[in-house]
């Protein structure tokens, strides 16, 4: 078992992180103890950014938000998950201690992800992540938490209520969730598919765990929205960013993210496993997996089309390699026939992956762009968060498919969980549902001069 070491090993790590190592990569694929190995020194290097375990430091978070640091809340969430999916993967126990107190230190009064040191940031998309974590921790039975701690599946109900609240879902452009969840944050006003994404996500997901319908009919619900919206192009199933309110959600920010298609796409295979191969669900599943495989793995690398290629990449953003990748294996899972197509793809991009992490002191930095086969300069913990998830999904044709309650699952869950009235909400104001808003990670969405396109700005959140 590897020791987790902090003290000054991020700054040697990153020491030389502006200068791109023209070395060869010390990582291999070539065999399942490779995949292994690869996973487990990746894993620690991301580690070496997030100093939560540290005397003074905040459990569960990486350093941030900004200008503290250069995370928003919500990564640390998704980082979690990244390490679920790798102890579920690999079977290293390492980290399960460092992700059961980071998880549970963030799960805020009401045991729904609403803390209330980060409401400034606070996003239905930053609190859907860490459902969707804690929904990862029951479904592939990550160590319950003691007796008297929140339980995983609990967790991810508190998240699904509090978002399937009437106060949150307003008649604004016909429904659907805002990007922020109080009224004052910026971006309140736009509503989003990252936001819905998370939510369509988690209610497929509880349907299928706990076999209650009334997720599965929130699941629908929201899909046929994010069709009625434009959100999600009925045509060539792309997914869009998002829109302003002002204007009835009409001028949408076409820009095309990944983990956008990603999160909608494992909410689909969970939909059409949990209907028994419902030809509906399998049909939308295919549509999504073909326009994602033809956006975001050209010539089969991972890629972020609408800001990797001119430079535009946040720090939100370049943590999204690691999901699709994430939840593409899973879905292959869920949906078995889908796997032919994918798995190979994912493969090839690991590959890419894996070769340009050659930066650092140790020359072992992995950087964001995969495709041009050298390190680019770049560190984070997403760039490593990304390259973890893809090295271990690779071993997704050994794991057990993640159970429900009635196939071996142990979290207990509460139906009730997180259900008291928004405290964030204007008590003036009749709107429900949508006044809290989605895009916690991605766009936020400045309107320009009147009649014109909306910009955006991402800052993530």
């Amino acid at each position: 078992m590897r020791s987790f070491v902090r003290p000054g090993a991020l700054a040697a790590l990153v020491a030389a992180a502006d200068v791109a190592v023209a070395q060869q990569s010390p990582f291999s694929i070539a065999s399942t103890s490779d995949i292994k190995k690869t996973a487990a020194t990746v894993a620690w290097d991301m580690l070496q950014y997030y100093h939560g375990n540290e005397s003074g430091q905040t459990p569960g978070i990486l350093p941030g938000p900004p200008p503290a640091g250069d995370y928003y809340w919500w990564e640390g969430g998704a980082m979690w998950g990244t390490l679920i999916d790798y102890w579920y993967l690999t079977g290293d126990t390492t980290y399960n201690d460092l992700t059961m107190q980071a998880i549970q230190f963030q799960t805020g009064p009401d045991d729904d992800f609403q803390p209330p040191n980060v409401t400034l940031s606070l996003g239905n998309d930053d609190q859907g992540f860490w459902g969707m974590t804690a929904m990862l921790a029951a479904e592939e039975k990550f160590p319950d938490p003691p007796a008297d701690k929140p339980q995983w599946l609990a967790l991810a109900q508190g998240v699904f209520n509090t978002q399937a609240s009437p106060e949150r879902h307003d008649d604004t452009c016909g429904g659907g969730l805002r990007w922020q969840i109080p009224p004052t944050n910026p971006g309140y006003s736009y509503k989003n598919s990252i936001a819905n994404g998370c939510f369509f996500n988690l209610g497929a997901r509880l349907a299928r765990y706990t076999g209650n319908t009334t997720y599965s009919d929130w699941a629908e619900k929201t899909w046929d929205w994010m069709i009625s919206v434009g959100f999600l192009n009925k045509d060539n199933y792309a997914i869009y960013d998002g829109a302003d309110v002002s204007n009835n959600c009409t001028q949408i920010n076409k820009a095309e993210f990944s983990y956008n298609n990603a999160v909608w796409t494992l909410g689909a295979a969970y939909m059409y496993n949990h209907q028994t191969g419902s030809d509906t669900w399998k049909n939308r599943l295919e549509k999504l997996v073909d326009h994602g495989l033809e956006t975001f793995f050209p010539d089969g690398i991972a890629y972020e089309p609408s800001c990797e290629g001119v430079g535009t990449c946040t720090t939100d953003m370049v943590s999204f390699k690691g999901y699709i990748h994430r939840w593409y294996s899973t879905m292959t899972q869920l949906a078995p026939f889908m796997a032919p197509k994918v798995l190979p793809v994912l493969k090839t991009s690991t590959e890419a992956a894996i070769k340009q992490c050659t930066g650092g002191a140790l020359g072992r930095q992995c950087g964001f762009k995969w495709n041009t086969g050298k390190y680019d300069g770049r560190t984070g913990a997403g760039q490593e968060m990304n390259v973890v998830g893809a090295v271990s999904s690779l071993l997704i044709g050994d794991a057990a498919v993640p159970v429900t309650g009635d196939s071996g699952g142990t979290s207990k869950g509460n139906p009730n969980a997180g259900s008291k009235p928004n405290s964030f909400q204007r008590p003036e104001t009749p709107v429900t549902a949508g006044d809290k808003a989605g895009a916690g990670i991605v766009t936020i969405i400045i309107i320009g001069s009147l009649c014109t396109a909306l910009t955006w700005m991402s800052i993530g959140a």
